[in-house]
């Protein structure tokens, strides 16, 4: 299963999710609002697309409709509050990808 993680600049949330899942998916990881934005051949790669924040999801659907809804497009409700690899992001990452492992 390919997973791209989204977050706003993928310094973060995002790219600790990428590392933090790769065992368990082939993962990448964008971001929306950075120099780099993610594009339509990422989001095409993808199975599933885990955001973090409802507004991501909702910036997806406004840059990309039609691909949005040919995607399964989760929210894994994790602050910008956590710096890279914080343990607390950790654990927050965790906690939300097991509510939706089950539908994997």
């Amino acid at each position: 299963m390919k997973v791209l993680f989204i977050c706003n600049q993928n310094q973060n949330r995002s790219k600790t999710a990428e590392e933090l899942f790769k065992d368990r998916f082939e993962t990448k990881s964008a971001g929306l609002f950075n120099s780099k934005p993610v594009t339509a051949k990422q989001l095409s790669w993808a199975d599933v697309i885990m955001v973090m924040e409802e507004e991501q999801r909702h910036e997806l659907s406004k840059r990309f409709p039609t691909i949005y809804l040919q995607k399964r497009v989760l929210n894994l409700n994790v602050p910008d509050i956590y710096q890279y690899n914080h343990p607390q992001l950790i654990e927050s990452l965790k906690s939300s990808m097991e509510d939706y492992l089950e539908l994997f």
